[in-house]
This record gives C-alpha cells, structure tokens and sequence, in this order.
C-alpha cells in the first residue's frame, strides 16, 4: 500500500469532492483521480462510486477510510509529540543517584525543573556510586549524581556543589570534654561509618590513615538513617 494514495483517497473522502481534495493536497484533480485508481488497483476493489460532483464510499471504502483516519491521526499525534519533544516541552529523564546525594541535595534540583517541565516524566532510582557509574556508561540511565569525582572513560563528570564530613559524638563522650580537639584524639575509640565502597567510608579511611589514627572497631552500616 502507497501511503501517498491512501493520503489522497481519505482526504477525496472526507471532503467528498475531488476537486476540493486537489486543493487540499496542493496536487491536480487528474492527480487525485490516478491516485484513487491505484489504490483500487491494488485492492483490486472499488473504493469509492461519483454521483455528479460528490464521491460516495463503497463498503470497501468506508472500511479503508476508517483505518485510513486512524493511520493519518497517529501521523499528526506523532508531529505533535516530536514538536514538543524538540522545544523540550514533554519527554522522559532517567536519573540515578548515591542515597546521600539522592535523599538530600536531589529534590531541590527536581521540584523547580518540574514545575517548569511539567510534561517531562522523570524518573529516580538511588544506588551506590558504582552502580550509578555502570549504568551511565551501560546508556542505562541519561544522568546521573554521585558523591566524588571519577576518571572513566565512557563518563563526562562535572562538580556542581562540595559537601562537608564532620565526626558526631554524644554530648558524655570523652572527646566532648576537650575545648580544642586535635586527629589523633580520636584514637582507640569505635566508629559507625558508611559501607564500604561508598565515598564517605573512602574519605573516612583516607583522614585516618593521613593522621596515623587507629580505629579498634567499627560498624559499617549502608543506610545514612540507620547510622543516624
């Protein structure tokens, strides 16, 4: 099937003139006329019968007319959402994140973009680092937010904001005594920190080691509400 001539019977159809559908496709009447008579041809049934000026569908016509409607209003729906989709105006945004970055610093990104897109869907999955990482270079995902900056080769990252790590002590611990505290004060005592893998427990182990402090035991924990 030409889609050219079913263009041409359904709008001969609709306008159920021949000379008023050459008008509407910018073609010749005799245009019109061979394009309705090749798609017969093809069938190899008659679509539509002329009394005076005005075209009447057959059965075989109304039943092409009607796929022929659905087949022409996807068209447009398709232009439609294409259009939009070049203004930016509707679309899908898949993003992943680390749960710090996720939880805390993400929905003040998301709410003004929404708000401003409010036909663009997003979608939000939080995993660690790596994972985020994998799948940004898999094409799995179109951005995503992790919490250290990385050399791959398959991913372009950029800093947006720096965040802060600082130790949390109950108010009766013994370094809370101090007035001034110094690295090493912490020494022989027990940690919480974040699993390993994840940027805080790389930077954690990184300040340790840097200040020759030794830890007696830890519990690493992959929730920041658990460890909260």
């Amino acid at each position: 099937m030409n889609l050219n001539q079913l263009k041409i019977f359904y709008i001969a159809a609709k306008r159920g003139n021949l000379s008023r559908a050459a008008e509407d496709l910018y073609i010749t009447q005799p245009a019109v006329t061979k394009g309705i008579q090749r798609l017969q041809e093809h069938y190899d049934i008659r679509l539509m019968d002329r009394f005076g000026k005005k075209m009447v569908l057959t059965n075989a016509g109304e039943v092409l007319f009607k796929i022929a409607e659905k087949i022409f209003e996807l068209e447009k729906h398709a232009e439609e959402n294409i259009r939009e989709l070049k203004q930016r105006k509707k679309g899908r945004i898949r993003i992943q994140a680390s749960e710090s970055f996720g939880a805390y610093y993400l929905p003040s990104i998301m709410n003004p973009f929404s708000k401003a897109h409010p036909l663009i869907n997003i979608s939000v999955n939080i995993l660690p680092n790596e994972h985020v990482v994998k799948n940004i270079a898999d094409l799995a995902c179109d951005i995503g937010f992790i919490s250290y900056l990385i050399e791959h080769e398959k991913v372009h990252t950029h800093a947006i904001l720096e965040d802060q790590l600082v130790f949390i002590l109950p108010p009766d611990h013994p370094v809370c005594r101090n007035k001034h505290n110094r690295p090493r004060d912490l020494e022989g005592f027990p940690m919480i920190v974040h699993e390993k893998n994840s940027a805080p427990h790389q930077i954690f182990h990184e300040f340790m080691d840097k200040n020759n402090i030794t830890i007696t035991s830890s519990l690493e924990l992959s929730s920041n509400r658990a460890i909260k």
